[in-house]
């Protein structure tokens, strides 16, 4: 059974040693900062074995002890997105939307982070990022610019599953090999006479195929969120896994995390379908021969192991004639994607100038 649940615990808080406020997490280092008097204290090293949590037993319910924790999420009223604040914040603004949100909700069990990637990328170099692609950005409204100029981007970490796991797959199916066959034909020549040639025809034989094969999946990425767009947040890959660090809580200090809203079981079930073609593949390459159809398959799936991750993302929701468009910037690698408006106007007006040139070409070429 799955629940839709937060993944990451309420942040703790880590003071100053000069001033006491908050430190926050510095993206592309190994420090927390504090944001007033610039001091620095750098998070302890842990070892970086991550575990692989056994999927079956998860996924019969949410187990005491390790891999699980009490959380506490807030949940915007507008675009529904769940995330954690920091511990002395009581009121902030959705990253995915704009919206305001107050520090209220429920305490409820929820698989807990087992790994994460740190921010790399600097919210100075995320904001630049986003002028640059607004400036790109063909058949933009006017006004989109002067709007990218006032928007700001917000840290947050995504929630994201890996699976792991063997299949043996039974299969039925075809194996067709190319033969050359002669083939004699009658034609008409030049002169009017019928003539016998021969040619070359490829034909292709086919035979029942049937057999078993194996394979190994390792660290099959599926994303947790549906705030944001499904499309743009797949694009946002590859992201460097073997650098994942264990989770900890100093890393999302400054940050928002969100929680997990495709569970568990769903993530598997995209995971296996990430699976098919490469299995697929297998098959064909038993099967042999030129050519191969797959008439049946039964795959079971073995060792199923998962881990839960969180993956840092720059986000700016804005607001553009009353809609909110996602600009994303993955802050490991700095790649950019994003949704944008489209200014009719300038289409038009495009289109207007393509046909005045045409127009003019072809009169120029009447008068001649």
């Amino acid at each position: 059974m799955d629940t839709a649940a937060p993944n990451a615990s309420a942040q703790h808080q880590f003071p100053c040693r000069q001033c006491g406020a908050n430190l926050e997490f510095a993206p592309g280092t190994d420090s927390l900062k504090c944001p007033y008097c610039g001091a620095d204290q750098r998070i302890a090293s842990v070892p970086q074995v991550i575990a692989e949590l056994d999927f079956l037993r998860f996924v019969r319910g949410l187990p005491d002890g390790d891999g699980v924790h009490e959380t506490l999420a807030v949940k915007c009223g507008k675009c529904g997105a769940e995330t954690t604040l920091a511990a002395d914040v009581t009121a902030s603004c959705c990253p995915f939307c704009g919206c305001g949100i107050v520090a209220t909700g429920a305490s409820r069990k929820a698989i807990r982070p087992q790994g994460l990637l740190p921010f790399r990328i600097t919210r100075p170099q995320a904001g630049e990022a986003f002028k640059r692609w607004v400036t790109s950005l063909w058949f933009a409204p006017s006004l989109l610019k002067k709007q990218a100029e006032s928007s700001a981007v917000s840290g947050v970490y995504v929630p994201a599953w890996t699976y792991d796991a063997n299949t043996q797959t039974d299969y039925t199916g075809e194996r067709g090999d190319d033969y050359w066959e002669t083939e004699t034909y009658t034609e008409t020549d030049a002169q009017g006479n019928t003539v016998t040639r021969t040619r070359q025809v490829l034909k292709t034989r086919w035979s029942n195929a049937w057999g078993h094969v194996a394979n190994t999946f390792d660290d099959l990425l599926v994303m947790a969120s549906r705030t944001l767009p499904q499309r743009y947040l797949n694009k946002l890959q590859p992201w460097d896994l073997p650098d994942l660090l264990p989770y900890s809580d100093e890393y999302l200090s400054g940050f928002v995390a969100e929680s997990y809203q495709v569970g568990l079981s769903e993530g598997f079930e995209a995971a296996q379908a990430m699976m098919q073609p490469v299995i697929d593949r297998t098959i064909c390459r038993d099967i042999g021969g030129d050519h191969q159809r797959i008439s049946s398959k039964n795959t079971a799936y073995n060792d199923i192991t998962f881990k839960h991750l969180l993956l840092p993302v720059w986000i700016s929701a804005y607001q553009f004639r009353e809609r909110t468009y996602h600009f994303l910037v993955n802050a490991r690698t700095g790649e950019v994607q994003g949704e944008r408006p489209w200014s009719a106007a300038k289409i038009v007006s495009l289109v207007l100038v393509i046909i005045a040139v045409i127009t003019t070409i072809a009169l120029i070429a009447a008068h001649r």
